[in-house]
C-alpha cells in the first residue's frame, strides 16, 4: 500500500480504507537514532533556529524518508503546520488538508471527516468497518495501560510507547496488535511495582523519553500518560461512529474539554503530581497557566527543545519536585 505521512493524529480509518498505509512522522523523527539531522536539514532549508524542533523534526523526516503525500492538520494542532504544509508543497509533496473545528461541534467534525472520505472516495460503511478493527487492537493499549496504573506492572515508558504508536499501529495493523499481545503477557508475569509517588505526564509525548526512567529511579511512577492514551482512542469502542469517536478525542480541542478528561483521570489514577511537558517556542507552553489554575494538584513544567534527553538543570528541577512530592505524602499520612 502507499504511504501517506501524518504531521499528527487524524482519522486514519478514511486512509486505510482508502488503501494507504499511514506513517506517523512524529514517531520517525523522535525514535531515530541522529534525530538532530533531520532538524539540521530544515535548517540548512532555511528553517530559523527559533523555532519548535518537533515542526523541523516533521520536515526532515519527511524528506528525508521520500514521504510524497501527507495530511496537513490546518485547524487543531500545531499553529505552525499551516507554514510546514506551504513549504512541502513548494517541494512537491501532495497535502491534503484537514481540521478538527474550533467550534467542536458534532455536527462541524462531521462535515470534516466526509469531506476527507471525498477526497480519497471511500464510503462511511468502509470506514466504519477499518474503525471496528482498529478498536479491537486499540483495546490492547487500553489494557497495557491498566496494567500500568492499575496493577502497576507496565513501566511508564512501555505506557507512552505502545499508545503513542497506535497513532499509526507502526505501519502494520496486524504485526503491531502481535506486539502488543507479547507485550502484555510478558508484562503481566512481572511482579508489580512499589513506588511512593504516582505521576501523571501531560502535554506533547517528550522528546526526552529518558524521562521516565529518571523518576523511576527516584521513587515515582509514571501512570499517566495523557496525549499518548488519547491517541489510543480509550473511549472509541463507547462511540457510536467514527464522528463521535473524533468528537470525544480531547488532544486538538480547546482546554477546558480536555481539563474534563484531566480531572476525571487524576481522581481515578490517585495521581500525587503532575509533569506537563512543553516545547520551546511552542504555543502550547502558554496552556500551563490555563491547566495550573484550573488543577488542584502540584504540577511542574519542564521545556524541551532539540535534546532527546534530560539536560542537567531539568532533572535537578525535577529532583526538587520529587522531593516536595514525598514530603507533602509523608506530611499528610
Amino acid at each position: 500500500m502507499k504511504k501517506i505521512g501524518l504531521t499528527t493524529t487524524v482519522p486514519i480509518e478514511v486512509l486505510i480504507a482508502a488503501g494507504y498505509t499511514p506513517v506517523d512522522l512524529n514517531n520517525i523523527f523522535v525514535v531515530s537514532d541522529n534525530h538532530l539531522k533531520y532538524i539540521d536539514l530544515a535548517e540548512k532549508d532555511g528553517f530559523p533556529k527559533s523555532l519548535c524542533a518537533w515542526i523541523k523534526g516533521l520536515y526532515g523526516a519527511c524528506i528525508e524518508n521520500g514521504i510524497e503525500e501527507i495530511i496537513g492538520v490546518m485547524e487543531g494542532d500545531c499553529s505552525n503546520t499551516k507554514a510546514l504544509i506551504e513549504v512541502l508543497q513548494l517541494k512537491g509533496i501532495k497535502v491534503h488538508p484537514f481540521s478538527f473545528p474550533h467550534s467542536h461541534s458534532l455536527e462541524d467534525i462531521e462535515r470534516e471527516i466526509k469531506k476527507l472520505m471525498a477526497i480519497f472516495n471511500v464510503e462511511e460503511a468502509e470506514v466504519e468497518a477499518v474503525r471496528k478493527r482498529l478498536n479491537e487492537v486499540r483495546l490492547l493499549g487500553k489494557e497495557i495501560d491498566e496494567l500500568t496504573y492499575i496493577q502497576n506492572k507496565a513501566t511508564g515508558f512501555e505506557n507512552h510507547l505502545y499508545q503513542v504508536s497506535l497513532s499509526d499501529f507502526n505501519g502494520d495493523i496486524d504485526g503491531y496488535e502481535a506486539d502488543l499481545r507479547k507485550a502484555i503477557e510478558e508484562i503481566k508475569a512481572r511482579k508489580a511495582t512499589d513506588k511512593k509517588l504516582r505521576l501523571g505526564y501531560i502535554g506533547v509525548p517528550p522528546m526526552t523519553t529518558d524521562i521516565y526512567s529518571f523518576v523511576e529511579n527516584l521513587n515515582a511512577h509514571f501512570v499517566y500518560n495523557e496525549v499518548q492514551r488519547e491517541f489510543a482512542f480509550p473511549r472509541g469502542n463507547e462511540a457510536k461512529n467514527i464522528y463521535e469517536q473524533y468528537y470525544d478525542y480531547t488532544y486538538p480541542y480547546n482546554t477546558d474539554f480536555r481539563l474534563l478528561e484531566l480531572k476525571k483521570q487524576i481522581k481515578e489514577r490517585k495521581l500525587d503530581g503532575i509533569i506537563h511537558y512543553t516545547q520551546a517556542f511552542c504555543y502550547r507552553a502558554v496552556e500551563d497557566i490555563v491547566i495550573k489554575n484550573n488543577l488542584d494538584i502540584p504540577i511542574l513544567n519542564i521545556e524541551g527543545d532539540k535534546l532527546n534527553t534530560l539536560d542537567a538543570r531539568t532533572k535537578l528541577r525535577l529532583e526538587a519536585f520529587l522531593d516536595m512530592l514525598l514530603d507533602l505524602k509523608e506530611e499528610n499520612r
